[in-house]
């Protein structure tokens, strides 16, 4: 993986990190090539985007930025919710959702499967039975999340809802 010197570190609850975490979140919705992109104001006015960032730092809020020259270049983190209030991967309140997203310049190079794999690791260590997402059919992301374990489990719409066991010892 080569994304330069590199750092991986907790995400942190504090201003900075959470407006990277809404700028990630940006990238993440707005991925297919050729749509317009969204912007900062519609993903905070948005509740069905918003769920994944606002309040950062709430209980079982947990992520990690990747860094390269002191620049933030990406973010994974995962939110607990509830089975009234939660986002498009949902599977149940003791399953984590994760959103990730990675800055353009810096796709390509390693940094989403850094990125994961540490948020795997720091599942594993944190005694959570899976994390979940929910990619689209056609996100070339879906490739990165199978080749590191997801499990297709639930066709929603356009999407994936994937899982992918962590408690030490599972994949």
């Amino acid at each position: 993986m080569n994304f330069g010197p590199r750092v991986l570190r907790e995400a942190r609850f504090d201003e900075g990190d959470e407006q990277f975490l809404w700028l990630m979140l940006v990238e993440a919705a707005s991925w297919p090539p050729g749509e317009e992109r969204l912007s900062a104001d519609e993903a905070h006015s948005d509740p069905s985007l918003a769920v994944y960032v606002a309040g950062w730092g709430r209980d079982g809020d947990r992520g990690i930025v990747a860094e390269s020259g002191g620049r933030r270049t990406g973010a994974a983190w995962w939110r607990l919710f509830t089975a009234d209030d939660h986002g498009y991967g949902f599977i149940e309140p003791s399953v984590p959702e994760l959103a990730i997203a990675v800055a353009a310049p810096w796709r390509g190079r390693g940094v989403g499967t850094a990125l994961l794999d540490g948020l795997i690791d720091r599942a594993a260590e944190t005694g959570l039975p899976a994390l979940s997402l929910s990619v689209e059919f056609d996100n070339p992301a879906l490739r990165l999340y199978e080749r590191l374990g997801f499990e297709r489990v639930e066709r929603v719409g356009g999407a994936w809802t994937m899982r992918r066991d962590v408690r030490r010892g599972a994949q």
